[in-house]
């Protein structure tokens, strides 16, 4: 009889287990390469085809490590950026080369400490600061950038003033004015 409630009371546990893991996971940014949401993109139809969120990171940059451990492990941050953004992770210091819309970008010196690939540079408009965040069209053509730390209060009203394409319409500010948050 011992045995049967033990057994029972395990198969409870890893179920509430299995479910606690699930629910976190269902609140974590899917991050992808350049070149997989590119793909991702090129293969969705019109109406599911997203505008890009990239994160431009260095592996040395504390404020960039505080943005996934405090901003981008946000569930509200996470499930609008995983529905309506291609979210990448991309390290300005990469060694690989990219190809987006046949435009090849290398890193210049690769394998030299702090060398700054091309990409970075043509995402952030030669103004390198991390973190940096690009967004992108449809079309992968560039939106606007977004230096610095931003807690998940600062992040939000972006992410919708960017997926919702106000920038076409009015200024952020505007924007920003009637913006309801979830927080």
């Amino acid at each position: 009889m011992k045995e049967r409630y033990q057994l029972t009371f395990f198969i409870l546990i890893s179920v509430f287990f299995l479910r606690a893991v699930s629910a976190q996971e269902a609140y974590k940014v899917k991050w992808y390469s350049v070149e997989e949401a590119v793909e991702l993109n090129s293969k969705a139809k019109n109406k599911n085809k997203k505008k890009f969120f990239i994160d431009v990171y260095t592996d040395w940059c504390g404020w960039c490590k505080k943005m996934d451990a405090n901003t981008f492990s946000d569930p509200v941050i996470a499930k609008y950026m995983n529905e309506y953004f291609w979210p990448v992770k991309f390290d300005a210091e990469s060694d690989a080369p990219i190809i987006i819309n046949g435009q090849q970008y290398v890193n210049p010196h690769p394998g030299v400490k702090k060398s700054t690939h091309q990409l970075a540079v043509a995402l952030l408009n030669r103004r390198l600061s991390y973190p940096s965040f690009a967004f992108l069209d449809q079309e992968v053509k560039l939106i606007t950038v977004l230096p610095g730390y931003n807690t998940p209060q600062q992040l939000e009203p972006v992410l919708h003033f960017i997926a919702n394409e106000a920038y076409k319409t009015q200024t952020f500010d505007q924007f920003k004015a009637t913006f309801k948050s979830s927080y």
